[in-house]
């Protein structure tokens, strides 16, 4: 997934920051931000004085997210951008038309390529080599989750979510998808909250057939938790190469267990009765990417096409119709606070049930 991207080659050079994937980025001129602060201030005066000096939406947005670019990347980054710019405007004059059920909204991806899109999703990985494990029967979690029938579930309201993290441009979406898993079974268990290191999944766990910020399946990050544990955000922050160290893991799992293949009422079932789950979808298309609010549907997501791992944390139900609650790893200004409400309709929508698994402490 290499890309000629300006930004993505500047995210693999420095230092990756958790708080704001963006801050090592080409800072705006002087210039632009003294006119952006002009308008905002004296919109009338600045109009007057110089056409030259009216901000445009392309402008303002490369300012609002640090960026600038060269005359003629920046010809070519502004007509991807617009592109994008263009989609979005269709997708919610849908949303007005009640043809669509979510919204969708420019934001820091707006000039990335479809291609470079793909940085983001962490499970580009040939689905024949996917690697699964023990499945749990069914009829097991239907028996153990009947009483919950009917009830909304949210572990966010239940203390079992950590705040929502951002991966920047690195596809590990795998790795915050596992910590996440375990961090709600460790709460479940002990009922302390410990946000876990993603980083020390990215930087340790290659001799288990994980691929860093290249992407990875879910089951081979937990195959190295069983075998060496975690530690936690604090002793091992998401910027750092390699150096793990065993007495300072807070983690440990002893298994894992698969959910049934393509069942989405054992899934529901899981989340009811086990805490939050890993689980893999199609995230690529644009109307993810862009995603606001809503419920989430999209017609051309291929369950056999897993891009993108995630957190299924709950489910509920809103005006008829039925939703999964997933926690991406995008950043809080991403969907709905950086969670997204996807359709539940027992046809696995975008493949959440396709591959879907928890750990065992």
């Amino acid at each position: 997934m290499k890309s000629s991207c300006t930004r993505l080659k500047v995210w693999r050079s420095y230092s990756r920051s958790h708080s704001d994937p963006l801050a090592g980025l080409r800072a705006p001129s002087l210039r632009t931000a003294v006119l952006l602060l002009a308008l905002l201030c004296f919109p009338q005066q600045v109009a007057s004085d110089s056409d030259e000096a009216i901000l445009t939406d392309w402008d303002i947005w490369k300012s609002t997210n640090g960026i600038s670019y060269e005359d003629m990347e920046d010809m070519q980054r502004k007509v991807i951008w617009e592109g994008n710019k263009q989609q979005i405007e269709d997708n919610n004059q849908g949303f007005l038309m009640g043809s669509k059920h979510f919204t969708m909204a420019m934001n820091k991806y707006g000039d990335l390529t479809a291609q470079e899109f793909q940085v983001l999703q962490g499970a580009m990985i040939d689905a024949q080599l996917a690697k699964r494990g023990k499945t749990v029967a069914s009829r097991k979690l239907r028996n153990s989750a009947k009483k919950f029938d009917g009830m909304v579930i949210d572990y966010r309201q239940m203390g079992y979510v950590t705040e929502v993290k951002d991966q920047g441009y690195c596809g590990s979406c795998w790795a915050f998808s596992t910590t996440g898993a375990i961090e709600g079974q460790i709460f479940k268990k002990t009922g302390q909250l410990i946000s876990l290191s993603e980083q020390n999944l990215v930087d340790c766990s290659k001799s288990y057939g994980t691929y860093g910020c290249s992407g990875a399946w879910m089951a081979n990050a937990y195959d190295y938790v069983v075998n060496n544990g975690l530690e936690s955000t604090i002793t091992y922050p998401y910027t750092s190469p390699c150096y793990y160290d065993s007495r300072l893991a807070v983690a440990h799992i002893k298994d894992y267990r698969f959910i049934p293949k393509g069942d989405e009422q054992a899934l529901a079932d899981a989340v009811a009765t086990i805490g939050p789950i890993t689980v893999a979808i199609d995230a690529s298309h644009s109307s993810f990417l862009f995603y606001s609010s809503g419920i989430y549907e999209e017609s051309n997501c291929n369950p056999n096409n897993l891009s993108h791992a995630v957190l299924l944390v709950g489910y509920g139900s809103e005006g008829g119709q039925d939703y999964w609650l997933i926690k991406n790893s995008w950043g809080p200004s991403w969907g709905e606070g950086g969670y997204m409400r996807l359709i539940r309709d027992g046809k696995n929508p975008c493949g959440i049930a396709s591959y879907a698994l928890y750990p065992i402490l």
